[in-house]
């Protein structure tokens, strides 16, 4: 397996620190801290630059809070100058590694995502007999640090990349406690092996990515799984045969010790696809793409809040109007004409 060297001057050179604030940045130029950075764009990005060559770059506090939609979650904002540093870091290391990812795999992929990935399974939940549906149980939180720069020297050996990857996963902050035991463990391994990665960075989002990219392997490859979709810690296994399934989720769920995860008891099923499943927001069924019910009843409470916001005068007709072509362009997807009609016939949106 091909390591990579050298790739530090990349990382830091000035081109490429200025493309990481670019990105960094986009949807959120006129927030205070980027407006803060900008102010000194130049200055900043070569202070930030002398702080990696002389390894004086330290991160700073995440500020971290609760989202209760579509579940309760904890995120974690790190300050705007580490997501410049993300930024440069992924602008590098991003490319390597997506050489090793299969094809469907389709998450925090450039022209992938949701909807393609939305395709692909109902594409395999209709031409199949059963599905195995798995989810990992609290997958952000239960990454191992260790296991997880392991997985990273696969493929990197520059000691300054890997320097700036373990400062990285080092700072994460404390992520909901999860104690899991594994083979071998003492009553305490739990407590004293770090893991959970922030939930809203970069490249948390790239490494979880990472973390599974040997699962995905493994199904395809050791079990000869041929119609398999991954997105984040949602996968799927589809076959006609259901001993095939009975047999592949034990395997998973042994090849999962070894990355010290399991598999969400509740939401891993394998059952008949005629029933219909549940992916990504959607339900896909052999003949129809509906939306979940949850996540419409989400939809329209936005659109009332959006209603309220609008009125009072909290936000513009065009940015409800950017928020509304979004979510049609999602609906989309699936078979919602009807819906779509009946929501959007009747909705009114008046100042006081």
């Amino acid at each position: 397996m091909k390591r990579y060297n050298n790739l530090w001057t990349q990382i830091t050179d000035f081109a490429n620190l200025l493309a990481a604030a670019k990105k960094a940045q986009l949807g959120k130029r006129f927030r205070e801290s980027v407006l803060s950075f900008n102010y000194n764009l130049e200055q900043n990005l070569w202070q930030l630059k002398t702080e990696l060559e002389t390894k004086t770059y330290r991160p700073g506090a995440y500020k971290t809070f609760t989202i209760l939609e579509p579940k309760p979650r904890m995120i974690s904002a790190a300050p705007y100058r580490d997501r410049v540093v993300h930024h440069a870091l992924y602008n590098v290391i991003q490319p390597i590694f997506e050489r090793t990812f299969i094809f469907d795999s389709y998450a925090n992929r450039t022209g992938f995502g949701t909807h393609r990935a939305l395709r692909r399974f109902t594409e395999f939940a209709r031409s199949s007999r059963y599905i195995l549906q798995c989810d990992i149980k609290k997958y952000f939180a239960s990454i191992d640090h260790e296991i997880l720069k392991l997985l990273l020297r696969r493929k990197i050996k520059c000691r300054d990349t890997l320097w700036l990857i373990d400062t990285i996963i080092d700072n994460s902050n404390e992520q909901e406690p999860v104690v899991e035991y594994f083979p071998g463990d003492e009553i305490l391994t739990p407590i004293y092996r770090r893991h959970g990665l922030p939930i809203g960075n970069l490249t948390s989002q790239f490494f979880a990515n990472v973390y599974l990219n040997s699962l995905d392997h493994f199904v395809k490859e050791q079990l000869q799984v041929k119609k398999y979709i991954r997105y984040v810690d949602d996968f799927a296994l589809f076959a006609d045969d259901h001993q095939l399934l009975v047999n592949a989720r034990l395997a998973v769920e042994e090849y999962l010790v070894g990355l010290r995860l399991k598999i969400h008891p509740v939401k891993t099923q394998l059952f008949e696809t005629k029933h219909g499943a549940n992916f990504l927001g959607f339900r896909v069924l052999p003949n129809f793409i509906g939306v979940r019910c949850e996540n419409l009843r989400r939809g329209r409470r936005r659109l009332r809040l959006m209603q309220k916001d609008y009125a009072q005068g909290k936000i513009t007709l065009e940015k409800v109007s950017q928020r509304i072509q979004s979510w049609v362009a999602h609906l989309k997807h699936g078979d919602t004409w009807r819906l779509r009609e009946q929501i959007f016939a009747s909705l009114v949106f008046t100042r006081k």
